[in-house]
């Protein structure tokens, strides 16, 4: 195997960060890398840590990865910088709650977005809503204050939906969120290659979301969506458990099937205390060119699901191609067809729930 600096960058860039997924190159942690005729390597690092375990363990892969290049005794140095007032254990230590001053800034609001199944179009939603929500906060003098954490690990489909492919960046320990339109975004899917699956146990995935919750620089926001996976299971459960969130948005389709697998998901965040905030109607209607429309997949789900929880209806969005081409190409019905009646309904929900959160408060 050939020795030169662009064979070191590539096996340097199949270490990853302690305790993420993503590689020490991507994370812009090399600052140098220098290879001699004679075969003699030198690299250098610089990382933020108060966890001295951190460079331990990135020294020791460096080493290993560049001796099965054929290096003899590379040089490794790492610059370490402790963030300030960063506590001995802070690597360890248990993750704080949401709303709270963790370093990341603060929420005022944490609403889950949920649904029972997949296939309900949740993550458009949730896509579209965040869009909403930072549009109406703008209007109001509070640009930059809405975020959208994707928690679905396995299937992260938000970054497509809403124009972002960048890496995240790495500021000490701390993640930096991607922006666009108004909205900060955290998702499985910026950390690693688009098609890389994701074969993790429960452990993993909960080390995972508690990292977007309390490693994440989300800074000063009023609404934080949380994009949930489909289902009850352990990630769904510890998010309601340990997120102090207002409330839940609950998505549905019309249909039967969709309306009784929605009303078993609500029924996860009864027992844990978490409110609803109400009920959205997902793929309600085909709407004609003359205004007439078809119920393709049964009407009245949502209305079922809203009564059944003793909350309201928030809306129903209707089954329109500007949705889904604005997922394909990145860019939400609410900014490329802002005018289309799906924006308005998406519009209309974000500020019924602007107006219940702050009713609330």
């Amino acid at each position: 195997m050939s020795l030169d600096k662009e064979s070191v960058q590539k096996a340097l860039g199949q270490i990853r960060y302690p305790g993420y997924s993503r590689d020490i190159v991507s994370f812009g942690l090399v600052k140098g890398i220098e290879v001699t005729l004679d075969g003699k390597v030198s690299v250098g690092l610089a990382v933020t840590s108060a966890d001295p375990e951190i460079p331990k363990k990135l020294y020791a892969e460096i080493d290993a990865a560049l001796k099965a290049l054929g290096a003899r005794q590379p040089e490794i140095a790492i610059t370490v910088t402790v963030p300030k007032g960063a506590p001995a254990a802070a690597a360890s230590a248990a993750p704080t709650k949401l709303p709270a001053d963790a370093g990341v800034g603060r929420v005022k609001h944490i609403i889950a977005v949920a649904s029972g199944k997949g296939g309900v179009g949740k993550s458009t939603f949730a896509v579209n809503l965040a869009c909403a929500l930072a549009r109406a906060l703008a209007e109001q003098g509070r640009p930059g204050r809405v975020g959208l954490m994707d928690c679905d690990i396995y299937g992260p489909s938000v970054p497509l939906m809403i124009g972002v492919n960048a890496r995240p960046m790495l500021e000490g320990d701390t993640l930096l969120p991607l922006e666009n339109f108004g909205v900060k975004v955290m998702s499985m899917g910026l950390l690693i290659d688009a098609d890389a699956p994701v074969v993790w146990r429960g452990p993993m995935i909960m080390k995972t979301i508690s990292q977007f919750a309390t490693n994440v620089r989300w800074g000063e926001l009023d609404v934080l969506l949380i994009d949930l996976p489909p289902g009850t299971g352990d990630a769904q459960l510890s998010i309601a458990q340990s997120m102090a969130l207002s409330g839940a948005i609950i998505v549905t389709t019309p249909q039967t099937a969709a309306v009784s697998v929605a009303l078993r998901g609500a029924a996860m965040f009864a027992k844990v205390g978490v409110p609803i905030l109400g009920v959205a109607e997902n793929m309600s209607f085909l709407e004609a060119a003359d205004g007439s429309r078809q119920h393709l997949f049964g009407q009245g789900g949502g209305l079922k699901v809203a009564t059944a929880l003793d909350s309201i209806l928030l809306g129903e969005v209707p089954l329109d191609p500007a949705i889904r081409q604005g997922g394909d190409h990145g860019i939400p019905v609410v900014i490329s067809h802002p005018d289309a009646n799906p924006a308005r309904v998406f519009r209309s929900i974000g500020l019924t729930v602007l107006n219940g959160l702050q009713k609330a408060s």
